[in-house]
């Protein structure tokens, strides 16, 4: 099968340079550990399966070479290094407030804005807040402790309930430990995972390039009288996260094992 693809066809149109392609597409395969032996193609034969010169190729390779994830041997090629092989992925076995324990202490949040505002349109419509009703709106950066950051979260809460979520305490204490302090006890929670592009702002704050590409979490969780109680998204770069979920064998064929909608934004019905 021929696997070259004509430099005209890339995506070059779309703003990303042709080497940025390239290198996009070879970390995901050496984090999939697709090359034999750690040797990647050598230049020729890259040139030939993307359809592009070899400067073009040269420096997709140095852009990988700077990242760590290969060392290019004079003469020999170009080799995967011993530590970017295929990617470590843990079990999924934690729950949602596992989860967000889990996150909030091997993060060191920063917290850029909490007020009481009237959310946007739909926000409104799934946390069922009247017309004009404010809510509290928390945008935060949480970072690794090496100072990278790891996420932005964009929170909505009932002023009902959300009282106690200001500057100070989110500084000190997780948004979901707020809300049960003050009695909130969860129960369903409804997700939509999708990607999107890093505006300049989102760029800045997540220290990635304008219009890279970012996994984007939409969780709306209820408390146990199905009343929706936080609204969260979650911005990370596609590069440095995945998400990881388990479906229980009895719920393979229910909406909880997840439905795919095409050329359409998943509706999360809040009721």
């Amino acid at each position: 099968m021929n696997t070259a693809i004509p430099e005209n066809s890339m995506n070059s149109a779309r703003g990303t340079a042709l080497h940025r392609q390239i290198f996009l597409v070879l970390r995901d395969e050496i984090s999939r550990g697709l090359f034999a032996g750690g040797v990647l193609p050598n230049e020729e034969q890259l040139c030939e399966r993307f359809g592009v010169s070899r400067i073009t190729v040269r420096r997709a390779l140095s852009d990988l070479a700077a990242l760590g994830l290969v060392e290019r041997r004079h003469g020999r090629g170009t080799f995967v290094r011993g530590d970017a092989g295929m990617a470590w992925r843990p079990a999924p076995s934690l729950s949602v407030i596992d989860s967000l324990r889990k996150t909030a202490t091997e993060t060191v949040v920063r917290v850029l804005d909490v007020l009481q505002t009237a959310p946007p349109a739909d926000v409104a419509r799934l946390l069922e807040l009247k017309p004009a009703e404010k809510a509290v709106h928390a945008l935060r950066v949480r970072s690794h402790r090496d100072g990278r950051p790891a996420m932005l979260t964009d929170a909505w809460v009932p002023v009902s309930v959300g009282r106690r979520a200001t500057e100070a305490a989110l500084k000190k204490r997780a948004l979901y430990e707020i809300l049960m302090d003050q009695g909130v006890k969860f129960g369903r929670v409804v997700q939509e995972i999708s990607a999107t592009v890093a505006d300049p702002q989102r760029a800045a704050l997540l220290q990635t390039e304008v219009g890279g590409p970012l996994l984007k979490l939409v969780r709306l969780m209820h408390d146990l009288e199905d009343r929706p109680v936080l609204h969260l998204t979650a911005y990370m770069v596609a590069e440095r996260a995945s998400i990881l979920m388990e479906i229980p064998g009895a719920t393979v064929n229910t909406l909880t094992a997840g439905q795919i909608v095409l050329d359409a934004p998943v509706a999360m019905s809040p009721a």
